[in-house]
């Protein structure tokens, strides 16, 4: 269609947490329906060079892609709705930036010249914008800026993209800024100062938006278009509204039937017809649903939800798949920690686990750290015992063992060496390669791994394959020294990497559903196409609710 890649900068105002990441997605999906090739970036404006060492109960989920890369978790929205996967070097961030330049002077590029601010960061940002680019042949790109316009840190990514519009011309630059129009309890009308000052200070810098995402509880009225149009100096059909959705997958409708296609059309010169009715489809399925299901996720992080973002993504497209509502239950797994047990393994006071009987299926995600651990442990023991359907990844697959290990092969003290580094029975252990890495940043298995799987096995039956890939994050594996007796015991090992060095999932035969994968399957997962142990997961959640009905 052109041989200028196009560019959309996504802004934002007021506060964090307005949802840039699914305007952008959304934005990349209606112009890929219309048959471009588009792409998502998301610029972040912190100092670290990626999102691996940082805090999930503050930042959210660390995504992790094909080639190893741990990054934002907007990255996992533009994943979802675009349906592809994308490479670590679509995170932009100031760490990633500041190094590279950093580098550079070292090499002498810059020799003679003031390394500052403008021109050389905002020139390196430009380049790895434009390098992206043109490697993956792209017609339009949607970049997201992390932060609030006005954030200090985030002004040299503001001041590059203000430069590449004036470099790239206005027909080839679109601005999108999101905003919010709060309603005070006490007042009961939208009110839009809010939006008048962020654009302003937008236009500050030298950037007038060309479009206003305005999020708000219901659609903004005419009376709060007009206003902002007037006051934004924006005309009312670039004034959209963002209102709250039943489900994140009906964002590209709202926008679309509000004509946001025709406005990008008319300022980038392009001819767009998003062929939307196979995205309505399945924008559809997470709104009409014969019956709900009740899902325990035990974890570590739950105190911000969006610490497991893509676990919960995956479970509402398996739910949508069966045409069932999931109903998550957030349960932080120190709740379910208490002393002791005893030889036949029922725990000293199971009155503490009772809340789970209540739940279809029992999910424990990924976490690092023994807080909480012993609570995970109880939790995959009551599972286990009482038949519940349950789905443990990477550090559920690693206690699931622990406890299999302590209460049915009766080694008392099993443990993983990350919660008890003294234990006699380490059934979990550190990687050795680990051993030699000192650093923190980047260093764990990370990324895309092949996964053999065991003929006639129940993960050969959910992947339908005998070889599959999967994405990585972790630093201890299951001790195979342990394998011989666990397997005796009935647990069975069915997938493997790495030539069979590694254990990558795990299965009890005879129970209802008990599944434990070392990888993260909720990473593939997407909108229409569910990843098959999450699927399997929910289906077996779905046939114990009947079952426990009938009993009942």
């Amino acid at each position: 269609m052109t041989n200028t890649p196009k560019f959309i900068f996504v802004t934002g105002g007021v506060m964090s947490g307005l949802g840039k990441g699914i305007v952008a997605s959304s934005i990349a999906k209606l112009l890929q329906l219309c048959g471009l090739k588009v792409t998502c970036i998301k610029i972040d404006p912190y100092l670290n060079y990626d999102a691996g060492t940082m805090n999930p109960l503050t930042h959210g989920e660390v995504f992790v892609t094909d080639d190893g890369g741990e990054c934002d978790m907007d990255i996992g929205n533009y994943e979802r709705f675009l349906n592809t996967s994308l490479k670590s070097s679509h995170n932009l961030t100031a760490g990633r930036i500041f190094s590279n330049v950093i580098g550079l002077e070292r090499e002498g590029k810059y020799l003679g010249q003031c390394v500052q601010i403008i021109p050389h960061i905002t020139d390196e940002i430009k380049k790895q914008l434009r390098k992206i680019s043109l490697e993956e042949n792209l017609e339009i790109m949607v970049v997201e800026c992390g932060g609030t316009v006005g954030d200090i840190e985030s002004l040299p990514f503001l001041e590059a993209l203000r430069q590449m519009e004036l470099e790239d011309g206005y027909t080839n630059t679109f601005f999108v800024h999101v905003t919010l129009a709060p309603v005070l309890d006490a007042v009961g009308e939208q009110k839009t100062k809010p939006t008048q000052h962020s654009v302003q200070e937008l236009r500050r810098i030298g950037i007038q938006p060309d479009l206003l995402a305005v999020r708000c509880r219901t659609p903004l009225t005419r009376e709060t278009i007009r206003k902002i149009s007037l006051f934004a100096s924006i005309p009312t059909e670039c004034v959209m509204s963002s209102h709250d959705a039943p489900s994140i997958y009906s964002v590209p409708k709202i926008l679309f039937d509000q004509g946001i296609t025709k406005v990008i059309s008319k300022s980038l010169n392009l001819d767009l017809t998003p062929r939307i009715l196979k995205w309505n489809k399945i924008a559809s399925s997470f709104l009409k649903f014969d019956g709900s299901v009740k899902i325990a996720i035990i974890g570590k992080y739950v105190d911000l939800k969006d610490s497991y973002v893509s676990v919960s993504q995956a479970v509402l497209h398996s739910g949508a798949k069966f045409s069932k509502e999931i109903i998550i239950d957030w349960i932080d797994s120190e709740r379910l920690e208490f002393s002791g047990s005893n030889k036949s393994g029922i725990y000293d006071n199971p009155k503490l686990l009772e809340c789970l009987r209540k739940f279809d299926g029992i999910l424990v995600p990924g976490g690092f750290g023994s807080r909480g651990s012993e609570g995970i442990i109880n939790s995959c023991n009551f599972a286990r015992v009482n038949d519940i359907p349950f789905l443990g990844i990477c550090f559920g697959f690693q206690l699931a063992i622990v406890e299999y290990a302590r209460n049915v092969c009766k080694l008392a003290d099993a443990n993983s060496t990350e919660i008890n580094s003294k234990t006699n029975n380490p059934v979990v252990l550190y990687m050795p390669e680990q051993k030699q890495i000192k650093t923190m940043g980047g260093t764990m298995r990370l990324g895309l791994h092949n996964i053999q799987i065991k003929p006639g096995s129940i993960a050969s039956k959910i992947y339908r394959k005998h070889v599959v890939q999967k994405r990585h994050r972790h630093r201890y594996e299951f001790n195979q020294e342990y394998r011989d007796l666990i397997e005796s015991n009935g647990m069975r090992f069915t997938g493997s990497s790495d030539a069979g060095k590694r254990i990558e999932i795990l299965e009890i035969p005879g129970h209802k559903f008990f599944l434990g994968i070392q990888y993260h399957g909720e990473f593939h997962s997407r909108p229409g196409f569910p990843e098959p142990a999450f699927e399997n997961f929910i289906k077996a959640a779905v046939e114990n609710k009947k079952v426990t009905r009938k009993l009942t």
